[in-house]
């Protein structure tokens, strides 16, 4: 499937040029929160009033894109949704003895209220769904977009992922060693070989269609998922990802891997571009937007965008072996070394 057009917004200034002109927000601790864009002309004030952060995200980025498009259906990815506003209604509940409880914090709070959202402000009657599949959300969403242009279900989607913090999660997660402690910004996030890495954010939205045209930015070729890898099938099941695409790993131009600074799982990511992909650039990203289970979705905007034709930034440069436009890029991230996402983009 073919991408036409794409919107981002990260904790970098994405949801303009700025982010591949240079502007390189540097963050420091451990939450990396959104910058998001003036809404006040593409959402009612009404309606922005009452929105959740995850939902005000969602909209924002994937609204311009459906606006001006014909889209048959919305087919999106996300492990948590609006996880703030879900424990805001559940607090409610409590506070008020089940009484009368104000229905927007519980509306806002479901992980389909984007894609629910975007729906009504566009009119979009067709396949509306949203995969909540942890770290691989985003890739089932992906394979689901696939499948439909596969079956002919329609011509064109939109599809995405969006992610935000919750104080509720964010410190579960801190007290279970996801995140680093100390004083460490986004410069020096993968280079200081300790557990954990830094807390993220974000919504990424890309308008498919079935067919290559003078609009088409970059195409997904293939999308794999695994829960059960272990380090030494990594490689293999690398090579034949390829194999089944007809390349070999010296095809591919740049690899963009999820490496988040964490010394106990980016060994993962260090061997695969050893075994494989030391004769190709190697990208980063989460030391931009930090590690969250749907990052694999900022990697593919970016990718698209470096695919057609835009300068990837210095800091997100890991290994420069080659300096021509790439044809072939391999996103490849894992959610905690337990769940395995491979994207395969062309040009």
């Amino acid at each position: 499937m073919y991408i036409t057009d794409s919107a981002c917004i990260s904790p970098q200034r994405t949801f303009d040029n700025a982010f591949f002109e240079g502007d390189i927000k540097v963050h420091e601790g451990d939450r990396y929160i959104a910058v998001e864009p003036v809404y006040g002309q593409l959402i009612p004030a009404g309606l922005l009033r009452r929105m959740g952060k995850a939902v005000r995200m969602g909209v924002g980025a994937g609204l311009p894109l459906i606006q001006h498009a014909q889209v048959e259906g919305i087919v999106l990815g996300t492990a948590n949704g609006g996880l703030e506003d879900c424990l805001k209604f559940l607090n409610q509940i409590v506070d008020y003895d089940e009484g009368t409880l104000t229905p927007t914090n519980f509306v806002q709070s479901t992980p389909n209220a984007v894609a629910g959202n975007l729906a009504l402000m566009s009119k979009t009657t067709g396949y509306n769904t949203t995969h909540v599949h942890k770290g691989l959300a985003f890739e089932a969403a992906l394979l689901d977009t696939m499948l439909l242009l596969e079956e002919k279900r329609g011509n064109t989607f939109l599809i995405g992922s969006i992610e935000e913090i919750s104080d509720y999660n964010h410190h579960i997660d801190l007290l279970a060693g996801s995140f680093k402690t100390g004083h460490f910004t986004s410069e020096n996030l993968l280079t200081l070989d300790s557990p954990g890495s830094a807390n993220g954010e974000g919504a990424a939205m890309f308008l498919v269609n079935a067919e290559r045209s003078e609009a088409s930015l970059a195409q997904i070729k293939d999308v794999f998922q695994s829960n059960n890898l272990t380090e030494k099938e990594l490689a293999p099941i690398v090579s034949a990802f390829l194999q089944r695409n007809n390349l070999q790993p010296a095809d591919i131009d740049a690899v963009i891997l999820g490496i988040s600074g964490d010394n106990r799982s980016d060994h993962w990511y260090f061997n695969l571009q050893k075994a494989l992909f030391e004769e190709s650039n190697c990208y980063t990203y989460k030391n931009m937007v930090g590690d969250y289970p749907t990052g694999s979705a900022f990697a593919t905007w970016m990718g698209v965008q470096a695919i057609a034709g835009k300068y990837v930034p210095d800091a997100c440069v890991w290994a420069q072996k080659n300096t021509r436009t790439p044809k072939h890029i391999l996103i490849y991230n894992h959610y905690k070394a337990s769940q395995h996402g491979f994207i395969l983009l062309g040009s």
